[in-house]
């Protein structure tokens, strides 16, 4: 690996950035807006999804930052990899998972019932926890490249 203390700073706080924004909104503040007093569903729906709208922005931003720092320090084949695997998860989620979950909260902001089984919900969970645990095996990854190697003597 190679790559200044900028470069390995970034490879490593950019991905623990990411993994405390996801766990503080997808998995306590989705859930608890819907707790507070004056909440309709509607309403939660709505903040929702301008929450989750930032967070897939933020997300994007720095996957992509991610990706040419760790590039740019020849971060190796796991941390590649790692970062696909980042890539085609977060790209299902904005492609593929959110239209579906946006269109149903429409039907729902407009007054009307979502038709269906809530699968999207159900895979959108599942695609965060698989982010979640790609981000905290790409910090120890990272953190393992980084160290020095324990002497033999240790």
């Amino acid at each position: 690996m190679t790559g200044g203390r900028t470069t390995t700073a970034l490879r490593l706080l950019l991905p623990a950035f990411l993994l405390g924004a996801i766990v503080a909104i997808s998995f306590l503040e989705a859930p608890l807006k819907f707790l507070a007093p004056g909440i309709t569903i509607p309403l939660g729906l709505g903040i929702g999804r301008l929450v989750f709208t930032a967070l897939n922005v933020l997300t994007g931003v720095v996957l992509l930052v991610l990706t040419v720092v760790s590039a740019r320090a020849k971060a190796g084949r796991t941390t590649a990899a790692l970062l696909g695997a980042l890539w085609v998860v977060f790209l299902v989620e904005v492609a593929v998972i959110r239209p579906v979950l946006n269109r149903r909260s429409d039907l729902v902001i407009a007054g009307s019932a979502a038709p269906g089984t809530d699968w999207a919900h159900y895979a959108y969970i599942a695609a965060d926890l698989t982010m979640v645990a790609l981000l905290v095996a790409l910090i120890v990854v990272t953190v393992r490249s980084v160290l020095p190697s324990p002497s033999p003597s240790d």
